[in-house]
């Protein structure tokens, strides 16, 4: 909804794209043809100008669940790293050796930003921008303290690391542990 405090919709249409396919519709005030496209090209699948009938906003809710059916979307994403580390992306849990591990919000989406871009550097401003947002582009600290604490969640030494592993002088990477 376009009306919802202290957070931009097309800031929260491409934050929910970067983790998930689910079906999005976008509701908002009567804007310019330019804004709708924005909305379509940020990552929303329909929408829906103010006012509108709640018949009308079912029709369409029910169109676009017919036109997802089948096209991949699947309600459960697991990944099965090495056997011992498994990520569910759906209820972005992480099960270490049969137990379930305890991340913050910013841990769980470093981790998951890297094990979805597996074997590719990301460098430090890139995972700044995806996980903590523009503003902190250049504080690269941030990266370097929480890949610290992921490894010491995840990784049996996390002075020798298995699957994040650091570029030096460019950022990190996730790969699978031999």
């Amino acid at each position: 909804d376009s009306s919802l405090p202290d957070i931009d919709t097309l800031d929260l249409v491409s934050k929910i794209r970067e983790f998930s396919d689910v079906p999005l519709i976008i509701l908002y005030e009567a804007e310019t043809d330019m804004d709708r496209a924005k909305g379509l090209e940020a990552g929303a699948d329909e929408y829906i100008i103010k006012p509108f009938s709640p018949i009308e906003l079912l029709a369409r809710v029910r169109a676009l669940l017919r036109r997802t059916q089948g096209l991949g979307f699947k309600p459960e994403r697991l990944v099965s790293i090495g056997g011992e580390l498994t990520i569910n992306f759906t209820t972005r849990e992480v099960i270490l050796s049969g137990m379930r591990v305890k991340l913050t919000p910013v841990e769980y989406h470093l981790l998951s930003e890297l094990v979805r871009n597996e074997g590719r550097v990301l460098t430090h401003r890139v995972l700044l921008e995806k996980v903590w947002g523009s503003e902190y582009t250049d504080d690269f600290s941030f990266v370097k303290k929480y890949i610290y604490r992921l490894r010491s969640k995840l990784e049996p030494d996390a002075s020798k690391p298995q699957m994040l592993l650091t570029e030096r002088g460019v950022g990190y990477k996730f790969v699978r542990p031999v």
